[in-house]
């Protein structure tokens, strides 16, 4: 098991001004942030970090939403990062996610969920190194 794990906070988030909130939370949670930029993907980037699901009905709707404005990504380390950052965030859907989960406190919709958490310890360091250089993590 990997102690890092990779998030987003996405534009509906930031543009309601949840990034504080949300990254006061991940500390409280016991989290170490080891690498952390406030950042606007291009619709081309979006496409790259998002490639996974090309071939999905939803891969425009996704990548327009996530270029439309500025997100904050970040490297996070705790033992058991990303299983333990997956129950955090909630699901996907904030209708379906738990009580007290910063989906289910900053998400609009299943389009609009505030955050982007690693589903995996391999798809954490590749969205990690897609943004941050080994000289970017501490």
């Amino acid at each position: 098991m990997s102690n890092r794990t990779f998030t987003m906070i996405k534009p509906d988030a930031m543009k309601n001004g949840h990034a504080g909130a949300i990254i006061d939370r991940i500390i409280k949670e016991g989290y170490k942030i080891v690498a952390l930029k406030q950042t606007k993907l291009s619709t081309e980037k979006a496409g790259e970090f998002y490639a996974i699901h090309k071939e999905r009905s939803f891969f425009g709707e996704l990548v327009e939403f996530m270029s439309s404005g500025v997100i904050i990504a970040a490297i996070l380390e705790k033992d058991n990062a990303v299983a333990s950052f997956r129950e955090l965030i909630g699901a996907t859907n904030p209708a379906n996610a738990a009580e007290g989960t910063i989906r289910k406190l900053y998400a609009t919709s299943v389009g609009e969920n505030a955050v982007h958490g690693s589903d995996s310890d391999e798809n954490a360091k590749i969205e990690g190194a897609f943004f941050f250089s080994g000289l970017e993590q501490f």
